[in-house]
């Protein structure tokens, strides 16, 4: 096991680049099972979630060849083998195996997903979904068993707004007879991605990236080439990166549309943005002010940028209150930050942040994948050396994020944890 260690206080500069979707692309490898043919993604990204999606693919006879961000897989001896444990229990997008596994092979077992502990994220919609094309589901033993002699398009209204149950309907609808009519849609450009790969795959698909989505089934699928969007989550993590401790950073490869409730909060709070086609460059702020955020789904602000941006407001001036109504468990980052000086309190889903104080270097733990960024960024803004443990989870949502920082001027390294510390992390 490995520990971050970041020495903090000092401005960073220069330009770094935005991966592949990680949200996309553990839609788009499932999704490949459904073809006939090969598939080729370009632009993912060199994450852990990314790598156990490949080994996923191998377990069922994929063929897969992943080099340099571009995977290429050979669905065509793939069987539905079952998967009630193992690797799917590693992430929780493994979930999109079971749309993908039940519109190719009509069957799946795959065992109930993990990934990132925050609080209670249902699949009963997933499951409603896959119920109305006809699928039997059963939940045995800690797996998900889902069956059908055949899959029928149907009329599905998703009770509450859900981007992994809008994907894993559309992947087992898209083969089904018939039309299929997704109402009450998620309109995350991720949705728009995958939709975009099944389309060039032969699927009849319409109104993806709005509340309605239409999908006219076909008989078979064929492989294709596809590039990954661009990853709204790291890119806004490095845009509030910059504003907390950027002396003029560029971010390269972006769509801005796809930030504009990121963009909007940080020109609130006083920061200085440029907006180019692919691009986005934050000058140096002079001073920040108290903003009130609250997480809503797309295009409202993303829940997945919420921790990092309370590590940003410990510097604002003023009062600032973050209000999560995604996950109101998301909130596991704040003890760390006030390990680190951090003057802020919880109120059922609200974090109270108490800014102008200076964060100070301490041991902290990243409880999931966006505290992990949370505490990176505190630690940049602190003073003296920050070590963070728990870097699994940075590692399965952020692709060579040492290697990036380094590049502009931080001061930030991995190191070995000794056994004892290891121990004591158990502990």
């Amino acid at each position: 096991m490995e520990k971050l260690k970041i020495a903090g206080g000092y401005p960073l500069k220069g330009s770094i680049r935005v991966s592949g979707a990680k949200n996309s692309a553990v839609a788009l490898i499932p999704a490949t099972i459904l073809a006939d043919s090969p598939v080729t993604i370009e632009g993912l990204p060199d994450i852990s979630d990314v790598q156990t999606l490949q080994a996923l693919m191998e377990e069922i006879g994929g063929q897969v060849r992943f080099e340099d961000g571009e995977m290429t897989v050979d669905p065509r001896k793939m069987v539905s083998m079952p998967l009630p444990n193992g690797r799917v229990k590693k992430l929780r997008a493994s979930y999109y195996l079971m749309g993908a596994m039940l519109g190719r092979f009509k069957k799946a077992v795959i065992g109930l997903p993990g990934g990132c502990h925050l609080g209670p994220r249902p699949i009963d919609q997933h499951i409603k979904g896959f119920e109305a094309l006809g699928a039997k589901v059963t939940n045995e033993q800690g797996a998900i068993y889902l069956r059908a002699d055949e899959l029928k398009g149907a009329r599905i209204y998703l009770d509450v707004v859900s981007v992994g149950a809008t994907i894993n309907i559309m992947l087992a609808a898209v083969l089904a007879k018939g039309r299929t009519v997704i109402e009450n849609a998620a309109k995350e450009p991720e949705i728009i991605d995958v939709a975009t790969l099944l389309t060039n795959m032969g699927a009849k698909i319409k109104g993806a990236g709005t509340d309605i989505i239409r999908i006219d089934g076909v008989e078979h699928l064929h492989g294709c080439r596809h590039t990954i969007i661009p990853d709204r989550i790291e890119a806004g993590t490095f845009m509030i990166l910059a504003a907390a401790v950027g002396e003029g950073i560029l971010i390269d490869n972006v769509i801005p549309q796809h930030l504009e409730s990121v963009t909007a909060k940080l020109r609130e709070a006083g920061v200085q943005i440029e907006v180019a086609d692919d691009q986005m460059f934050i000058s140096r702020g002079e001073g920040l002010k108290a903003v009130d955020i609250k997480t809503l789904v797309y295009p409202g602000f993303p829940t997945d940028l919420q921790q990092p941006f309370t590590s940003l407001l410990t510097r604002a001036n003023g009062s600032s209150i973050v209000t999560d109504t995604i996950y109101g468990a998301r909130f596991k980052h704040i003890d760390e930050l006030r390990r680190m000086n951090g003057k802020i309190k919880v109120e059922g889903r609200s974090a109270i942040i108490d800014g102008s104080v200076q964060l100070q270097g301490a041991k902290v733990k990243a409880s999931d994948l966006r505290a992990g960024a949370a505490l990176v960024i505190a630690g940049l803004m602190a003073e003296g050396v920050t070590e963070v443990t728990g870097l699994e989870h940075i590692d399965r949502g952020y692709s060579h994020l040492v290697e990036k920082l380094s590049g502009l001027g931080a001061t930030i390294w991995r190191e070995k944890m000794t056994q004892e510390e290891v121990e004591q992390l158990k502990s």
